[in-house]
């Protein structure tokens, strides 16, 4: 049996990086899989049927995560179609780095909205199928630069930081419900969002991290598939850092 058979998963922002490859890894373990995209239609199919390739039934869904109202009729929608959410990976995010004296109050708000919201909306849906069910796992997408800091990155790492707080409170409030929540905090990944940081040299990066290299999103995703499976069902509240000994 696989460690996801039957399960639903909605994973939010997963049309391309770590989001794809959790949408795969957890497919592959016999997940059906609901996910959310914003751009490209294009791509978003594609990625339907690489999931159904395996066997499951998959649906894409282009939403916003950050708007409260769409993340509630989301909700709705995926309950509705696939019966209930089991698991809930929140994904979604985007960065606009800049030194603080240049950060817009725009650029602050368009990264809140897009990072933190985002996680605060969709769980907040979330927990009602779950609690009916009186199981769940909820997996927030976080950050080293969350846990350490990051010159340049005030607002990204202000976000990621609020998820941790956020997960840890979310994860004693529910706990007694039998749902659990927890959060990855990954490295520098290769992904879209770090292919610049290659550009201008890898070499001074990955002086930064002990095992030289830059993660991948599979490895990423493996964690995610810990966390989503009965696995760690005694693992409740916990960041775990995927950075290849960065942070320690």
């Amino acid at each position: 049996m696989k460690l996801l058979e039957n399960k639903v998963a909605l994973i939010t922002g997963a049309s391309r990086g770590i989001g794809e490859a959790i949408a795969l890894k957890f497919a592959e373990n016999g997940a059906n899989i609901a996910f959310t995209y914003l751009s490209s239609d294009e791509r978003a199919k594609a990625l339907e049927e690489k999931l159904a390739s395996f066997g499951v039934k998959a649906k894409a869904y282009k939403s916003d995560a950050g708007n409260f109202a769409a993340a509630e009729q989301l909700a709705n929608d995926v309950v509705k179609e696939f019966g209930t959410i089991d698991i809930c990976v929140n994904n979604a995010g985007i960065s606009r780095d800049n030194l603080l004296l240049r950060l817009t109050e725009e650029q602050w708000d368009d990264v809140m909205q897009a990072n933190l919201k985002s996680v605060y909306n969709l769980t907040k849906q979330v927990i009602k199928p779950m609690m009916k069910a009186r199981m769940g796992s909820i997996i927030n997408l976080s950050s080293v630069v969350g846990v350490q800091g990051n010159a340049g990155q005030s607002s990204y790492a202000a976000s990621k930081a609020g998820i941790i707080g956020f997960t840890k409170s979310i994860a004693q409030e529910i706990g007694s419900r039998n749902i659990r929540c927890n959060c990855i905090a990954p490295g520098f990944i290769e992904t879209d969002m770090t292919h610049y940081l290659k550009d201008g040299g890898a070499e001074k990066w990955f002086a930064k991290i002990p095992m030289g290299r830059f993660g991948k999103p599979e490895e990423v995703a493996n964690v995610a598939l810990f966390l989503a499976c009965d696995m760690s069902s005694y693992v409740s509240g916990q960041v775990i850092n995927t950075c290849g000994a960065m942070t320690t």
